[in-house]
């Protein structure tokens, strides 16, 4: 039986919600490896929580897309024609959850954790991008649906940890060894699981993930305040969601008045839902502010800015996706906090990595921006229900991660302040990134995820620590191939990313 190890809230939260469900749909969510002639969506079962009052669990025998079902899930068929073996249920913790093992199991089982998907009041459980791998290369899974949508890692590594202890209940099996592993807040999951459970697990893998945790919400708040401060508009901070939501219409007419000075223009083909980017002298500045903010100088940031400025995402439809991640919309948190994590009250605000070069013109920027508290408190317990989970980067395993570096909704300066935290630690030898040349967000090729893979238990198993890209070094990120080593290089992988051609030798 599986068990709660903290309290459920339910929190509705309205403003860019639907914004963050970005981060769930760009993961790719494989079709089972069965292909059945027949399918009867009415033989799937949804099931109302007993746990989360208002929640509704999609079935997990049968595979779901966020608003339907759309096929069964079965068991999947190793490269050598035998079949897996699956188990689907919900947990007595309210989380749907599938496991599978393979026909020649090594022993090792691998923990899923998906990323965020929105605050419906649907959850639902689905497999990772390399089921098939996993399939063929005798490694089984897990992965939990979570008992409740929304932005709440905590919850998410409560669940996964519940489900790792009850899979030899379930399965009459039991592991030799975990690896834990998930994408965007999954990421952010990964990374706290593998510290609050130390010693459950020998390694771990998270892609595109928010490794760094809070910071994500100061990159969002910086990338909105300094286009408001270049651009002489007047914005403010409500610090509760409720004040977020009803600060939205007025945030958004804000940041209309913006966009001609930064160069970026609604479409009105598409009623002003898409928009088109030529930047302004001040728009540049913005732009290099947000790059400084999102990972430091590096190739094909334009192609980034360019996709991430290019469409509006419901609810604020009229302004471009990153404006609409202004944490002063949602409190700071989309609510799973006790208070605003966001805050800039120390943050000095940069148009380059090289010092003093504009220092006269950052120093402008810097006394007109909106400064920011942080106002939520702080907890020893990693998983206490009024915050989100603790990170301190002191793993005590090996963790290779990979991150898009034009991914602009989870930045690659996630990966970087994770890896600054793990050498505060002494245990920087620990961390391994490779830097993937994608605009989007998590759309890895699997053979980039399961090189990755393989390159982590190959590591785990021979204490050879396995090659990686130097993100600390702005000489190397800042080189035009920089992430030319661990790109899958098949051509139209990733049209998006518009850079330098990775010269022969180099992928």
């Amino acid at each position: 039986m599986l068990v709660r190890h903290h309290n459920r809230r339910a929190v509705a939260t309205l403003i860019s919600a639907a914004a963050l469900s970005l981060g769930w749909a760009a993961g790719i969510s494989p079709a089972s490896a069965v292909a059945h002639p027949a399918f009867d969506p009415s033989s799937c079962v949804t099931t109302p929580s007993t746990v989360v009052p208002g929640v509704q669990i999609a079935d997990p025998a049968c595979e779901f897309n966020g608003s339907a079902y759309t096929g069964p899930f079965g068991p999947g068929t190793s490269a050598g024609g035998q079949q897996s073996q699956v188990w689907t249920g919900i947990a007595s913790d309210g989380a749907a959850y599938r496991i599978e093992v393979p026909p020649q199991w090594n022993g090792t089982l691998v923990m899923y954790a998906h990323g965020f998907r929105g605050n419906g009041n649907v959850v639902w459980v689905d497999e990772p991008q390399l089921r098939q791998y996993f399939v063929d290369h005798g490694y089984a899974w897990a992965a939990s649906s979570y008992a409740l949508n929304g932005y709440d890692p905590g919850d998410g590594v409560a669940d996964t940890h519940d489900l790792l202890e009850a899979f030899p209940s379930v399965t009459g099996l039991h592991p030799k060894q975990a690896i834990m592993t998930g994408l965007s807040m999954g990421g952010e999951i990964t990374t706290a699981e593998i510290e609050a459970y130390k010693g459950d697990f020998v390694g771990a893998m998270p892609y595109c993930g928010v490794l760094a945790g809070n910071d994500l919400f100061d990159y969002y708040l910086g990338a909105n305040v300094t286009a408001a401060a270049l651009t002489g508009t007047t914005i403010t901070y409500p610090t509760t969601l409720a004040a977020g939501t009803a600060y939205a219409p007025a945030y958004q007419a804000a940041v209309q008045s913006e966009l001609p000075a930064l160069g970026i223009t609604p479409d009105p083909a598409t009623g002003g839902q898409t928009f088109t980017t030529d930047l302004t002298k001040t728009g540049t500045l913005w732009a290099d502010t947000v790059e400084q903010l999102s990972g430091g100088t590096r190739p094909g940031f334009q192609s980034a800015i360019d996709y991430w400025n290019s469409f509006g995402f419901a609810p604020l439809t009229t302004i471009p996706f990153l404006f609409g991640l202004y944490p002063g919309l949602n409190g700071g948190t989309l609510g799973f906090a006790n208070g605003s994590v966001a805050g800039n009250e120390r943050t000095f605000y940069t148009f380059s990595d090289q010092p003093w070069r504009m220092i006269r013109q950052e120093i402008a920027l810097n006394h007109a921006v909106l400064r920011v508290p942080v106002t939520a408190t702080s907890s020893a317990d990693a998983l206490t229900s009024a915050e989100l989970p603790a990170i301190n980067g002191d793993p005590g395993i090996p963790v290779l991660s990979m991150h898009g570096i034009g991914d602009l909704f989870v930045p690659l300066s996630m990966d970087q302040r994770y890896d600054e935290m793990l050498i505060e630690h002494g245990e920087g030898g620990l961390f391994v990134d490779r830097a993937i040349r994608e605009v989007t967000h998590c759309g890895y090729t699997t053979n980039e995820l399961s090189a990755g893979f393989s390159a982590l238990v190959s590591w785990i198993n021979t204490g050879q620590r396995p090659a990686g890209d130097d993100i600390l070094d702005p000489r190397a990120v800042a080189s035009p191939f920089f992430g030319c080593r661990f790109t899958d290089p098949t051509p139209g992988d990733h049209p998006e990313f518009k850079g330098l051609p990775c010269p022969p030798g180099r992928s």
